[in-house]
């Protein structure tokens, strides 16, 4: 069996969880199971602890497994991702009180307080800064504030939080972040289970950015039509009962879809509908 690790709470759980029942996979139902069979499909899910994944992935012990880009990067784990899923985006960004310093290149002496311990390391050492680096799990933000540090390092999304506690973000993001696939370094590429696994993943994720349009258009009209739903090879055309009309189908992006019903009403088109795609393989 495809041994799989996925993370067993926190905000990369839901959405992992989410997107392996639309590719098809058996999840649980209850938080507390740890293992998880999927006979029908040939794998086996481990529920661990989103910074622990890329360490088991690594080991070997696990196939593959679904975690954060920073969290495979900060366990410094002998693993690499091989597919990116959308989900779970977010910026990694130094922050300290306004006056402190103005760019990375201004920490040197000082200390700078992270979860993030192995990302920030090697980002000062890149740059050859000569600063300290404490290890602080969660709520980075009081560090400054009780002495611990002068510069924190973290996740940032709204920038609520920071600006609660009086600070400010400075220079440009460590890293961007995102949930990600992940395999041992140096695994074999083309093994079929992981293959299989990967395209399904990736059906799931054309789904949710492609609707399917369907609509009638005059003849005359269809090649200015066509050029506005390519599809992705070319759109489906058929005739209709009525001479001189069409009826075409074709994927279109999510994002474009209500703009490119407006401009096909112009053109002429009628009966336009857009259906969602639950499953794909291109």
């Amino acid at each position: 069996m495809l041994r799989i690790a996925v993370p067993n709470k926190g905000s990369l759980s839901g959405p992992a969880g989410e997107m392996l029942h639309e590719a098809g996979y058996l999840q649980r139902k209850d938080s507390k199971e740890l293992v998880l069979v999927d006979p029908e499909n040939e794998v086996e899910f481990f529920y661990l602890r989103p910074r622990d994944i890329a360490i088991y992935v690594s080991s070997g012990r696990l196939d593959i497994g679904i975690t954060g880009r920073d969290l495979l990067l900060d366990s410094g784990a002998n693993a690499e991702e091989i597919l990116q899923l959308g989900f779970a985006r977010s910026t990694f960004r130094y922050a300290t009180k306004p006056g402190t310093a103005s760019g990375v290149e201004e920490f040197g002496g000082l200390t700078i307080a992270t979860s993030y311990e192995g990302i920030v390391a090697k980002h000062l050492a890149d740059n050859g800064i000569d600063a300290s680096v404490v290890h602080l799990d969660g709520a980075v933000e009081t560090a400054i504030e009780l002495g611990v540090a002068q510069v924190i390092a973290d996740v940032v999304e709204t920038g609520t939080s920071l600006r609660n506690a009086g600070l400010g973000v400075i220079g440009e993001p460590i890293l961007t972040s995102e949930a990600v696939v992940i395999r041992r370094t140096g695994a074999k590429a083309d093994d079929p289970k992981v293959q299989q696994f990967l395209r399904r993943l990736q059906g799931v994720l054309v789904a949710r950015s492609y609707v399917m349009m369907d609509y009638d258009c005059r003849v005359e009209h269809l090649e200015q039509a066509v050029s506005l739903t390519p599809g992705l090879e070319s759109p489906t055309v058929s005739p209709l009962h009525h001479e001189g009309w069409v009826a075409v189908r074709a994927m279109v992006p999510a994002k474009e879809a209500q703009r490119i019903m407006d401009d096909l009403y112009a053109l002429g088109a009628r009966a336009i509908l857009t259906t969602a795609i639950h499953a794909c393989r291109l």
